[in-house]
């Protein structure tokens, strides 16, 4: 089962809503991670299209970055507001160090929802978790145990439930500028989809072609990168950058994007690639037409989710 992890940003969000028919097509196979960042419309249109479209998700109510650090409650209200009857999904919790878990479980006690249970987000080794969440397992069940391993370690699977197992890690190499992918143009990604079962997890989790980097603030590049990820020959998932060549400055942005995407056409036109995102690429070169830099982000995330959905 796979579990793209995204944070709440505008066109992270939109990325969901747009591929939510494919989602649906293969609801048992998938549950997206969604850290909110921010009390915005997109986020609640985003809840109301899973919820239309009877698709399990798990929502974090404690934040790590954006303007939702402290506002839990504030979560929580905006799940009661939308989502209402609905079931089919679980509260997220992030444990580090000195999480307060079993206080952020009486919280959500106070409010009257109806959900699966609680997906533990491992972000730290915690001494004694097994008593926490038989503490926790006075008050709802715990779903999934995804473990960080890049933050705890693989030996932490030990202390879970093998049933509630998800493995999460951030596969994604990010270089420094967009421009310093013209020397890297293809790199390794991931292999979790072909032994994630056998290794003993439910599941799998990864940043998609983001990353765990993040950033609330936006400038113009002087490069444009376009990451997609494909399989190679042995059906490992690799990333192909493709990346502007007129990059001495920030101008022209929308020139720039169009050198990145007729590479990245012939590239998949040569290597017959469909999916959902990649006809949508084909139709702005058809067009010469620049949809933005978070529409870019957007059909790199739709195009992840669909290629990762074929291959489990």
């Amino acid at each position: 089962m796979y579990f793209p992890y995204l944070r709440g940003k505008q066109f992270e969000l939109i990325a969901l809503r747009e591929t939510s028919d494919i989602l649906a097509k293969y609801s048992k196979k998938i549950s997206p991670i969604i850290e909110p960042v921010k009390n915005s419309s997109t986020l609640r249109t985003t809840l109301k299209e899973l919820m239309e479209k009877d698709i399990n998700f798990n929502l974090i109510i404690n934040p790590t970055i954006g303007d939702l650090t402290k506002s839990t409650k504030d979560i929580l209200l905006i799940v009661q507001e939308e989502l209402r009857s609905y079931s089919n999904y679980q509260l997220a919790v992030i444990v580090e160090e000195k999480t307060d878990i079993i206080s952020l479980v009486e919280l959500i006690n106070r409010y009257n929802l109806k959900f699966i249970g609680v997906t533990l987000i491992h972000n730290a080794i915690r001494p004694n978790i097994s008593n926490l969440i038989s503490s926790i397992s006075k008050y709802y069940s715990t779903t999934y145990n995804v473990i960080y391993f890049q933050k705890t370690s693989r030996r932490y699977y030990r202390e879970f439930d093998s049933n509630t197992l998800v493995g999460l890690e951030d596969f994604f190499i990010s270089q420094t500028k967009n421009a310093d992918y013209l020397t890297v143009q293809d790199s390794q990604f991931s292999e979790e989809h072909l032994y994630y079962s056998k290794d003993g997890y439910n599941g799998f989790s990864d940043f998609l072609t983001i990353g765990d980097n993040y950033s609330e603030s936006g400038f113009l590049p002087f490069a444009v990168a376009i990451h997609i990820s494909y399989t190679d020959t042995e059906n490992k998932i690799r990333i192909k950058h493709f990346v502007s060549d007129s990059n001495d400055d920030n101008s022209d942005t929308g020139g720039k994007f169009i050198e990145a995407l007729r590479k990245l056409i012939k590239w998949s036109d040569n290597n017959r690639i469909e999916t959902k995102a990649m006809n949508i690429f084909r139709e702005l070169d058809q067009s010469g037409h620049f949809p933005g830099l978070g529409s870019i982000k957007k059909l790199s995330i739709m195009h992840h989710i669909e290629l990762v959905l074929k291959l489990i």
